[in-house]
């Protein structure tokens, strides 16, 4: 027995610092006494907050943390962008990195220590997947750190005040690939991932501090619809084979759930979403208004024209397949969308002047900041004549939408054609867009559009017709059923519209009036659906005034409104 113990101790002496969290007996037990005390200032009070760090699966995935995805080209002097293949990554895309291989399936978990003994306060889970990319667990809450809770950038701080447990959770996602060589984030293993964070959460209730009936998931951008997708798709049985796969928290030997994964709340910010209608979305609001000054050089040549016009043309019979309604209860359909951009705009407009915001009247310019990278300043002023909001006695009295369209594709230029599923078609070249997220782990990517798959001009890349032999209808009803299943797993509009799910009771989406990474075509569809779910208690689902795409700019609003659903809510029920 003293020789088993001491080779077990020399196999974990060898291990990463999660590896070894995650080779005890039972690695989804929480123990409370396994923290490391961290001291801060909030507001400018010295804080002490418990930091925890776990595994949240049973059998994590190890990443190779040497390589990264080639997304968008090769570095200067490098190799050219790899062909759909097993190729290793050459080091390209904007990955976060980590040098723990367990670190994209652990969180760290903050409780202030005013919070230790609460077992009925809430829950902020954080996802950091922009452009639905991998992303490793962060540590946000460090010695020393100074935070602000009244800050209207510091989620952080405002949480920590309110006297939240913050999650801050690593999940797989496109970019990365494992110590086997796959590539390791297909879909749906970012909402997996998010579910078995959850899941952990709730196996371990009774022993954490804070409340797993009170979770919040919040994410910006891919965060965002990662966030989106969780929020819509609670318990459904759709992701249980991955659950099991990777030993998630809730899963018995037939496979069944024992442990929910449902949430309270979301407060998600600029949502990529519904992927698989995106591009087409995307054309239809924005096709029209093309021009060379406002869109990619390739984007208005011919080919890239008439792609824009197949996917506009297809974009009617999805949204009508819907059968969503808009705030009047009529129909929502490319009739009346523009009408519910238009309110919601309306609102934005009405919300800013009560706010005491100046806006210029017609004719006048707008001053609109540009933002440099993270944490940079900002790169100056861009002036933007209005031509297309009028303004009269405090009240918006009229709003030309085609203007307003026109406006912001001149503040920042339109992504190209198709905007996401862009890869080996329309003569584009390189990896690029969203598809690194679809097809097995021995491809780097697929696409996942009926226009980019049929459209597909990339010979040897195992995907699309000109590959398979079949066009995007009959793939996706035979063989390619598993892509299907990828694009709907990762969308939150199949769930709300369902009314299957364990829906969350409690939104807050915000994306704003000058963001064109996504049409306001696809954030109203967003909106209409959670407001016709009639398990969703409350819709908070509107576009921030002159916001561009971005997170985490209105936290005291966002924080005091989830302050409001949890006094409504009341005590939470014990969790199960």
């Amino acid at each position: 027995m003293r020789l088993v113990g001491l080779l077990a101790f020399t196999c974990l002496a060898g291990l990463t610092p999660l590896a070894a969290k995650a080779a005890g007996a039972d690695t989804l037990t929480f123990d409370p006494n396994s923290f490391t005390t961290v001291h801060i200032t909030l507001d400018g009070q010295p804080m002490e907050v418990r930091r925890y760090q776990m595994v949240y699966v049973a059998k994590p995935v190890e990443i190779d943390v040497t390589k990264r995805a080639s997304l968008g080209g090769a570095p200067a002097g490098g190799p050219a962008p790899t062909a759909n293949g097993t190729a290793p990554p050459n080091g390209q895309g904007p990955m976060a990195s980590s040098t723990d291989p367990l670190a994209w399936q652990s969180m760290y978990v903050y409780v202030p220590a005013t919070s230790t003994a609460d077992a009925k306060t809430a829950i902020i889970l954080q996802v950091n997947n922009g452009g639905w990319m991998a992303s490793p667990a962060r540590d946000i809450v460090r010695e020393g750190a100074a935070l602000s809770s009244t800050s209207d950038t510091d989620n952080t701080g405002a949480a920590l005040k309110a006297g939240y447990v913050v999650v801050s959770a690593g999940t797989r996602s496109r970019g990365i690939v494992d110590t086997k060589g796959d590539w390791a984030g297909k879909a749906p293993a970012v909402v997996v991932d998010a579910k078995a964070a959850i899941r952990y959460l709730r196996k371990n209730d009774a022993v954490m501090p804070g409340s797993a009936e009170r979770i919040v998931i919040t994410g910006t951008s891919g965060g965002g619809g990662l966030s989106a997708a969780v929020s819509a798709s609670g318990n459904s049985p759709d992701y249980l084979p991955e659950l099991a796969a990777i030993g998630a928290a809730g899963i018995d030997a037939a496979g069944r759930s024992t442990v929910r994964d449902d949430v309270f709340a979301t407060i998600a910010y600029c949502p990529i979403n519904d992927l698989g209608h995106a591009d087409a979305a995307y054309e239809w609001q924005y096709g029209g208004l093309r021009t060379a000054s406002n869109s990619p050089a390739s984007a208005v040549d011919a080919a890239h024209q008439a792609g824009s016009k197949t996917l506009a043309e297809a974009y009617p019979a999805y949204l009508e397949s819907l059968g969503l309604k808009d705030a009047s209860g009529a129909p929502l359909t490319v009739a009346t969308l523009p009408a519910a951009i238009v309110a919601m705009v309306k609102a934005s407009a009405e919300d800013a002047l009560a706010r005491g915001t100046k806006i210029p009247a017609l004719g006048e310019d707008f001053e609109i900041a540009r933002r440099g990278p993270p944490g940079a300043a900002s790169t100056g002023v861009t002036k933007l004549k209005n031509d297309w909001l009028t303004i009269e006695n405090g009240k918006v009295t009229a709003i030309d939408y085609g203007q307003y369209l026109a406006f912001v594709a001149a503040n920042q230029t339109l992504k190209g054609v198709p905007a996401f599923d862009s890869s080996g078609n329309t003569g584009n070249k390189g990896v690029t867009g969203e598809n690194s997220l679809f097809g097995s782990a021995k491809v780097q990517y697929a696409n996942f559009s009926a226009y980019g798959w049929d459209h597909n001009d990339t010979a040897g890349d195992g995907s699309g017709r000109d590959d398979t032999g079949k066009d995007w209808a009959a793939y996706t009803a035979g063989e390619g059923a598993a892509l299907a299943r990828q694009i709907k797993l990762v969308s939150p509009i199949p769930y709300l519209t369902s009314r299957t799910t364990t829906v969350a009771p409690y939104w807050y989406v915000r994306h704003g009036t000058i963001d064109r990474d996504t049409a306001f075509a696809v954030q109203a569809t967003l909106a209409a659906a959670i407001n016709n779910n009639p398990k969703v208690k409350q819709a908070n689902v509107k576009l921030a005034w002159m916001r561009g795409h971005a997170g985490d700019y209105d936290v005291q609003e966002a924080y005091g409104w989830l302050a409001s659903v949890l006094r409504q809510a009341g005590d939470p029920k014990p969790a199960t």
